[in-house]
């Protein structure tokens, strides 16, 4: 029996112990390679997490897929002066619960969130939230503020009703209130969540009636899913199944550009990586050619910076670490470790991020690094880097909002050290202040001079290695349309329907 029928065999079991609901007209079945971390948009900034929560939840404006501001729960805003901008918010939308939404929750939602460890660096440069009346409300920041309403766009972002969040106080991020286009009936942990259709959306009822999102870690099950007909949307399978997918008549492959960058982190905090000679030896010792060729299939393109070619204030001439094993040791000898050093490299569960860290194993091993690979499920990843436990790790970012500020802010910024994204635990108050200053002018050509400087020093700094700009990809039965993917990865189900 070939390696295939085993997985399709244990997958079937998995499924059959696992399953209540089949695939019909009417239910959805997405299956991601990670369950969500939690559904309250203030308590994490992850994706498995977010791609859950943006069905649940809606925000005061929304990015179409070209990342143009459109309304949402606000119907229209205005610039009052350069740090004011009033939103006049739709009359009559309900939560789950059956509230309406009012400024007051508006409020309460911003005042929340710049409260929040994990996401307050998205609105740091909120001043106040004011209330003007039932259905208008003011946001007024520090200084002017550029990107503003790309931030708030952000999922984190999402409005949240007052009553619900402090009636269920700790267990609100297990039974989460929006007033999205589904609502959130029930969750087994590391399984399934289960949403039902909200028939009082204010943009009308979506088409599906249910939608599960499954958990399922490994790329091929995703795809053996997709294959016996199990599931209708599998996000993110492995570049290896691209042509399983793409050669069955039942099934559609999508790939797209992303707003996505993989990294290979360091951990400035330990002792044999405080040396910027040993984080560019290592960043030198990469062959990222191999990765793209062997991990991600040819779908991703080298990176030269921390965020991409999509992003406004990308510096196409940031420094690129060309693969250079000779530079690489004499770096290494520089800063004192002529014999080498050991290093810890963290990776949570996912078949591509594995694979890396093989490769990156072997490569470093050319150099005199050895590297001992640690696999950690997701939960327990994100806390671990967020606390400073590793040494190196590999994760990506996704400059939701489209700006360098998303896109190197949290990043980099020695304020959001840990799990707000800094997850080097990196310092540079020169960083600090071009972020500072490229956040706070709203002149175009000004914010591209800072950022551009700054890429230039991070990449010289090498607090992060950038591996490559990816592009993102789904597959799905033939019978599934209408679905859109969003170049930030968090999609939207709303307006999806079934054929058959």
């Amino acid at each position: 029996m070939n390696k295939k029928i085993l997985l399709l065999s244990a997958f079937t079991i998995f499924l059959g112990m696992n399953s209540e609901v089949k695939a019909d007209k009417n239910t959805l079945i997405i299956a991601q390679g990670a369950d969500a971390k939690v559904l309250d948009p203030h308590a994490s900034n992850d994706q498995p997490s977010s791609r859950v929560a943006g069905q649940i939840y809606d925000s005061l404006v929304k990015q179409d897929a070209n990342m143009n501001i459109v309304p949402g729960l606000a119907e229209s805003w205005t610039q009052i002066d350069d740090t004011t901008i009033e939103f006049n918010l739709r009359k009559g939308v309900k939560f789950h619960n059956g509230e309406e939404l009012t400024a007051d929750d508006v409020k309460f939602t911003l005042d929340r969130m710049k409260a929040s460890p994990q996401v307050s660096h998205i609105i740091s440069a909120v001043k106040s939230v004011e209330i003007v009346s039932d259905y208008v409300v003011r946001v007024k920041t520090e200084k002017p503020f550029g990107a503003l309403l790309s931030h708030l766009a952000h999922t984190a972002a999402s409005i949240l009703n007052r009553e619900a969040v402090e009636k269920l106080g700790g267990s609100y991020g297990q039974n989460p209130v929006g007033t999205g286009p589904y609502k959130f009936t029930s969750w087994q942990a590391g399984d399934r969540i289960n949403l039902e259709v909200n028939s009082d959306y204010y943009m009308g009822k979506a088409p599906i009636d249910k939608v599960i999102f499954r958990s399922i870690v490994e790329g091929t099950n995703r795809t053996i899913g997709l294959e016996t007909g199990e599931i209708d949307i599998a996000y993110d399978l492995e570049p290896v199944d691209k042509g399983i997918v793409q050669d069955n008549s039942s099934l559609d492959f999508v790939e797209e550009p992303s707003l996505s960058m993989s990294y290979i982190g360091f951990n400035v905090n330990k002792e044999s990586l405080k040396d910027k000679r040993v984080r560019q030896a290592i960043s030198y010792a990469i062959n990222v050619q191999d990765i793209i060729d062997v991990a991600y299939q040819g779908s991703a393109i080298k990176a030269n910076s921390p965020i991409g070619p999509k992003v406004f204030g990308y510096n196409p001439n940031a420094k690129s670490y060309e693969f250079n094993p000779e530079k690489a040791k004499e770096l290494l000898k520089e800063a004192g470790y002529e014999k080498g050093l050991k290093l810890k490299l963290w990776t949570n569960d996912n078949p591509t991020r594995r694979d890396i860290a093989v490769i990156v194993q072997d490569q470093l091993k050319q150099v005199g690094v050895d590297v001992i690979i640690e696999t950690l499920e997701w939960g327990a990843y994100l806390d671990g880097t967020a606390r400073g436990d590793h040494d190196m790790f590999i994760l990506g970012w996704v400059s939701v909002t489209g700006d360098a500020d998303y896109g190197l802010d949290p990043l980099f910024n020695s304020a959001n050290k840990g799990g707000a994204g800094n997850r080097s635990f990196y310092t540079n108050p020169k960083i600090d202040e071009l972020l500072t200053k490229a956040r706070s002018s709203t002149n175009t050509e000004e914010r591209k001079k800072y950022y551009f400087e700054a890429q230039d020093i991070l990449q010289e700094d090498a607090p992060i290695f950038t591996i490559a700009y990816t592009s993102q990809n789904i597959g799905k039965q033939k019978n599934v349309e209408g679905f859109k993917m969003h170049p930030a990865g968090h999609h939207k189900i709303y307006g999806t329907y079934k054929t058959k």
